[in-house]
This record gives C-alpha cells, sequence and structure tokens, in this order.
C-alpha cells in the first residue's frame, strides 16, 4: 500500500493530543508546594501514555499500517545516548534525559501516525486555547496583580518564569494564525483576530528579548505566509478591504491593550509602572546598552556560552554525557569564577552538542538539512495535493523557526509544554510528508503492516511505563514538596530577623525533618537542598548545613564555592583532616577563586600558622580580593598579632566594598587609629565622624555610647 493512500479513519488520539496542549499550558499549581514545570513534566507524561493506549486500542479494532520516519532518528538517537551515558556518566541526570527523549519520540510517533490533515484543525484549536488561557493568566498578574500562581519573575502565568511562557507563547502565533484560514465565518476570523492580538500584548508584557525579537520576524512573515495561501481560506466573499479591516482590528487590539499599565508590585519595582508596549521598548533597547554585556543577564549568559565551549572543545566526540553539563561546567569556567549562574546554559544547540557530542552534532544538523529541505519543498509545491498541504507545512515551519532562535537564548527543549509542541510539531511535518510521499521524495519513509500480535505485548509495556510513571511522580512530587516546605519555612525563620532565638526552635526541628525526608528520596535537588543548607549554616547549624552539602557534592563533585563552604565548616569544627581534603579539591578546580584564597587563609590559621596566615591575607586584600570572610579574618588576625597595618588595612578595604556595613567599619578603624598601639587622635576622630554621619539619627546615641569616653566630648 502507498504511504499517501493510507485512508483516514476514526481516531481519538489526535483529540487527546489537541486537549494535552489546551490543558497543559493552561494549567497551573495553585499553592507553593510544587514546582509548575513538575505539574506539567507529569501532565504530558500522562497524556502521551494515554495517548499511545488509545492508538493502540484503535490498531487493534481497526488496524493499519504503521508509518515511520527519518525524523524518529532524532529523540531515539538521543534516547539511545543517553541510555549509554547512564553507564559512564551521571546516571541520574542521564536518566532523566532518556525519558525526556522517549516522551518526545512517542509523541513524535503519535502524531505522525495520526494527524491526518483534517485533524489538524483540532490540533491547532488545542494550541491556540491553551496558549490564549495561559495569556488570560499573564494579562492578569501584569494588570491586577493576580496571585493565583506562584511564580518567580512575573508575569509568568502558569509557567514560573515569564521567559518560559513567552518561549512557548511565540511558538503557538503561527498556528492560531493558520486557524484564521480554516474558519469559514467571518465574524470568527474577526474574533480569533482579536483573541491573537491579545497573546501578542500578553507576549509583549513578559519582556523577554529573544521573544520579542522572534515576534518582529513573525510580523512580516505571518501575512506573507497568509497573503501566499489566500486561495485555501474557506471562509468566502473575502475583499481587499477586509483584509485590511483585520490588520486594522491587530494594530488596534495591540495599541489599546498594550497601553493599560501594570499594577504588579514586583514589575513596579523591576520597571515602573508601564505598559506593555513601555516594557517592550524598554527591554528590546536594552540589547544596546553596554552594561547588559557586562553586567545583565546577557553578560552572565556570555559566560555559561563561552564555559560551554571550552566544555565541548575538551569533549568534542563523546561530550560529557546526557544531562551532565551542570555537573561538568565548572570545570569550564574562567580562572578564578566560584559563580553558579543556572542549571542550564540558555542555548540548547550549545548543550547539546557539549552532551552528546559528535551523536548530537549529526542529528542536530541532519534536523536544520530536513527543515531547510522541507521549507524548499513547500515553497515549490504547485500541485492541488500540495497547495493543501502548503499552509500547514509553511506555519508549522514558522513556529519551528521561532523556537529555535529562543532555543539560543533559554532552554525550551527543556520545558515539557514547549517540548511538546516541538515534537508535535515535527510530527506534523513528518505526517504530511507521508500524504505527500507521490508527489514529493523525502528519504527516510516507511510503513510496516500491523501485526496483532504485538497488541497485548505493546499493552503491556505501556501498563508498566503507567506504573513505572505513577510511582516515579508520586515520589518526585512527595520530595520536591517537603523540600520546598523546609525552603519556605527556613525562609521565614531568617525573614523574622532573628533566627537564633528559642522561638523558632520547633520551627527548625521541623525544617530538618521535612529536609531529610526530601533528600531519602532525591538526594539530587540540588537548589532547594542548598538553599536550606545555606539557611542552616545562616543561623549557625553548620553540622546539618555540611551533612546537606556533602550529600550534594557525591551528586555535584564540582561546585566550588560548596567544597570551600564544607572545607570551612570542618575547619572551624577542628577537623583539619577532612578540611584539607575539602580545600585541595577546591583548590585544584579554582586555585584563584577569592573562596578559595580565602580558605587558604584560614586553613593557615586554624593549623597553628596565624603569622603566615596574616602575610598571606594582607597580600590578597593589596591585590584586590575583597571576600568579606577573607577581610574579617585580616582583621582579627590584626588585632591578635598586634599588626595594626594589617587591621586597617582590612577596614579600608571592607569599608570600600562592603558600603551597607560602613558604619560599623568606620568605627572599628577609629578604635585602631585610637588603640595604644597606633594612638592617632586626628584618624581616630575623622573615622569616628565619618561612622556617624553614616549612621541614621536613631542609633547615634548608641553609637557614641561605643565610643571610648575620652573621644566622645570632641565629636
Amino acid at each position: 500500500m502507498n504511504l499517501a493512500q493510507v485512508a483516514p479513519r476514526r481516531d481519538p488520539t489526535a483529540l487527546l493530543l489537541a486537549l494535552m496542549m489546551l490543558v497543559v499550558p493552561a494549567m497551573g499549581v495553585t499553592h507553593s508546594d510544587l514546582q509548575q514545570g513538575s505539574l506539567k513534566a507529569i501532565a504530558v507524561v500522562f497524556f502521551t501514555l494515554a495517548a499511545a493506549v488509545l492508538y493502540l486500542w484503535n490498531q487493534r479494532q481497526r488496524p493499519t499500517p504503521v508509518r515511520l520516519h527519518a525524523l524518529l532518528w532524532l529523540p531515539l538517537g538521543l534516547l539511545l545516548w543517553a541510555l549509554g551515558s547512564m553507564a559512564w556518566s551521571h546516571t541520574y541526570l542521564a536518566t532523566v534525559e532518556a525519558t525526556r527523549w522517549l516522551v518526545f519520540a512517542l509523541l513524535l510517533f503519535l502524531g505522525l501516525n495520526t494527524l491526518t490533515l483534517g485533524r489538524t484543525t483540532p490540533l491547532a484549536w488545542g494550541i491556540h486555547a491553551g496558549a490564549s488561557l495561559a495569556a488570560l493568566w499573564t494579562a492578569l498578574q501584569f494588570w491586577f496583580d493576580w496571585p493565583f500562581f506562584p511564580q518567580g519573575p512575573n508575569p509568568a502565568s502558569t509557567f514560573a518564569n515569564r521567559n518560559f511562557f513567552a518561549e512557548f507563547l511565540i511558538c503557538t502565533l503561527p498556528f492560531s494564525v493558520l486557524l484564521l484560514g480554516r474558519l469559514r465565518s467571518r465574524w470568527a476570523v474577526f474574533g480569533l483576530t482579536f483573541s491573537i492580538g491579545f497573546n501578542v500584548v500578553a507576549l509583549m508584557m513578559t519582556g523577554t528579548r529573544s521573544a520579542l525579537i522572534s515576534l518582529m520576524i513573525l510580523g512580516p512573515l505571518l501575512p506573507f505566509i497568509t497573503a501566499r495561501y489566500r486561495s485555501q481560506w474557506q471562509a468566502v466573499g473575502w475583499q481587499r478591504q477586509h483584509g485590511v479591516g483585520l490588520g486594522l482590528l491587530l494594530l488596534a487590539t495591540v495599541g489599546l491593550l498594550g497601553s493599560i499599565p501594570t499594577t504588579n508590585a514586583k514589575l513596579a519595582a523591576e520597571s515602573g509602572y508601564g505598559s506593555a508596549i513601555d516594557r517592550t521598548l524598554r527591554r528590546s533597547l536594552s540589547v544596546t546598552q553596554a552594561d547588559e554585556y557586562s553586567e545583565g543577564s546577557s553578560a552572565q549568559r556570555l559566560i555559561m556560552w563561552k564555559g560551554t565551549l571550552r566544555m565541548l572543545a575538551a569533549h568534542p566526540l563523546a561530550g560529557v554525557g546526557a544531562g551532565a553539563w551542570e555537573v561538568q561546567i565548572p570545570l569550564y569556567q574562567e580562572a578564578g569564577s566560584e559563580a553558579e549562574y543556572s542549571d542550564f546554559p540558555h542555548n540548547e544547540p550549545l548543550q547539546l552538542l557539549a552532551e552528546y557530542g559528535l551523536v548530537g552534532a549529526v542529528l542536530l544538523l541532519g534536523l536544520l538539512a530536513y527543515l531547510w529541505r522541507t521549507a524548499i519543498s513547500t515553497w515549490r509545491m504547485p500541485s492541488p495535493p500540495g497547495l493543501q498541504e502548503a499552509p500547514l507545512r509553511a506555519f508549522t515551519l514558522a513556529s519551528l523557526l521561532v523556537l529555535l532562535l529562543v532555543s539560543n537564548a533559554g532552554f525550551p527543549w527543556h520545558m515539557a509544554t514547549t517540548s511538546a509542541l516541538f515534537a508535535l510539531s515535527l510530527g506534523l511535518l513528518a505526517a504530511s510528508d507521508t500524504r505527500l510521499a507521490t508527489t514529493l521524495s523525502t528519504p527516510g519513509l516507511r510503513q510496516l503492516a500491523w501485526p496483532r500480535a504485538l497488541f497485548w505485548p505493546s499493552m503491556g509495556a505501556l501498563t508498566l511505563a503507567t506504573a513505572v510513571a505513577a510511582f516515579v511522580s508520586a515520589k518526585a512530587v512527595a520530595s520536591e514538596s517537603r523540600l520546598l516546605q523546609a525552603s519556605h519555612l527556613a525562609e521565614r525563620i531568617l525573614a523574622s530577623g532573628q533566627p537564633e532565638a528559642p522561638q523558632w526552635d520547633t520551627d527548625k526541628a521541623r525544617v530538618m525533618q521535612l529536609l531529610r525526608e526530601g533528600m531519602a528520596i532525591n538526594p539530587h535537588q540540588r537548589q532547594l537542598s542548598g538553599e536550606v543548607a545555606d539557611a542552616l549554616a545562616s543561623w549557625g547549624d553548620m553540622r546539618n548545613a555540611t551533612q546537606v552539602w556533602e550529600t550534594l557534592l557525591a551528586s555535584r563533585p564540582n561546585i566550588v564555592i560548596m567544597l570551600a563552604f564544607v572545607a570551612r565548616a570542618h575547619a572551624l569544627e577542628g577537623d583539619l583532616t577532612q578540611a584539607q581534603l575539602f580545600f585541595d579539591r577546591a583548590r585544584a578546580l579554582q586555585p584563584q577563586a577569592p573562596v578559595v584564597q580565602t580558605l587558604e587563609v584560614l586553613m593557615l590559621r586554624h593549623s597553628g600558622q596565624s603569622v603566615q596566615a596574616a602575610a598571606r591575607a594582607q597580600t590578597l586584600l593589596q591585590n584586590g580580593v575583597h571576600d568579606p570572610d577573607l577581610i574579617a579574618q585580616a582583621y582579627e588576625l590584626g588585632l591578635a598579632l598586634h599588626q595594626p597595618t594589617l587591621a586597617i588595612l582590612a577596614l579600608e578595604r571592607g569599608i570600600a566594598a562592603l558600603p551597607e556595613r560602613a558604619s560599623d567599619g568606620w568605627r572599628l578603624l577609629g578604635d585602631v587609629y585610637a588603640s595604644d598601639a597606633v594612638k592617632n587622635e586626628a584618624k581616630a576622630l575623622q573615622a569616628y565622624r565619618s561612622a556617624l554621619a553614616l549612621m541614621p539619627a536613631h542609633g547615634r546615641d548608641e553609637l557614641l555610647g561605643q565610643l571610648p569616653p575620652s573621644y566622645r566630648s570632641k565629636l
């Protein structure tokens, strides 16, 4: 049987895929005990498994040949490499990657085998409806500071981060415009145009620059595609003035809704009470500012990209293993760096090459070559079958184009909703290729007869996969919920300003209970567990904080600052053997990192070499290392060893580096100048006056009471 002659049949699988694209973007967690991304990932997995079960059941009732396409090698190849990575790289992260590509492959396969031309309309409606509901939540958050869905950077709809939402929304706009040509009623076309304009305004509210740049590309591209295939529009009686009216309606919607100012307090603190248009202009112009590339988010991305390129150069063939970028990136940061920027490099192609090596490069180039070939063949389609398929192919290619663009500044392939849209978009193109098999000579197309004997083994495998997914999801939710509760409770204790107060003892015990329970299920959750450990250290519970850090280091062994924290904790407890082990690991990774150099002073000091520690501290301060702990140690060493020059140097560096603590610094500096070792009354008075000048009026009397009596009358 020819691929193009497979008869369409009733199949609810496509409707379930459309329902997934409606529900997943719109749904969100209304409490803070589960992350939004986790809910969406779980939902995509179960929707995909349910769709696979429906497909199998339909095959049992009315079997048709199974279609295969070369595009399936993209997720399957990455899946196989991820499975192999489990043996030689980070097992847990490689397992996560393998699961991600398995779901991707299953969605692509289902799209290939169920999305006939007629079924693409419900899918497009599901994509548009899901995007519109998510856009509605964004607008409510922007205009009315609607707090229903907990989130990070506002307005993020149900996506936790506005960048995640914007990267998804921009990819849905081509499908929304596709629907304009499939409506029979002109009034419905005008209504859908208003909805598209509303979604554009929601996108502008985020201020995500990669999405805004993509919007500038879609601005002329989508009208061009629409005009090229205007003969395929189902609504009749269109005249030129109707098209002008659509354009004016879109512009009016964007102009009017985009002019409404925000009342969101977080956005106001960030950029004032401006409108979506104001935010778009401000964020777009920020790419022309020099400080954006030295201090802003672009600077951080550049640092991560450079590190990723160094990683790629060191492992060009095999990569570092699926998912292992976040484990290995500390090894390739610039000399002296101790910062952790993200779990992702914010560049999907770079991350794919760094983790999957030559396999990733071949598959990525194959994808790009296929998309280019598809674009050329779509442009040249003259025949009636081709003209029917061309609008769908063109708008799907437009969606994939902007997805590839935003993928160079984010990580949308790792976001469940956007990744599902990615897989279904490839499925749409692959299914179209099979329908055009007699017109196009697309390589890699095959069909296999469906063997009825495979039904029960396949259904058994899906049942097992569903049971495993349910078990893993329940465990993931339990772990994440406990860690989030521990983190929120720790934040509340710290926010009190008196975390050492006895009134918090019960809550501290609860924090530790939740932390232990969460880490017992998943010891690899670096971000949440690390936040709680930092809170424990801040209120003096170094023993428990150190245990958490050491557990995390078993999973992420190259985090310099965490190695330094553990070494410092062991040194303060007097366990110099363990302290030396962790110090050596940190120094081997980043010997010039300020936290490592400061740790060297601490190690010398606690090993009885205070004179050498003082000399090293003075050298570091003179070389421009202004770590707060180094400043404190140098000051203490200066006093203990009767080296006022070192104490003065430390305080001067501290005043310059820590302006929020400058008043205390000036007071201590005055004490040093007033001491018997220095006896410089003029400089002491000058320092005390500087301390008083920086002290708020309500604290000056208390500060005067701390000064030597002989100086009070002179101030």
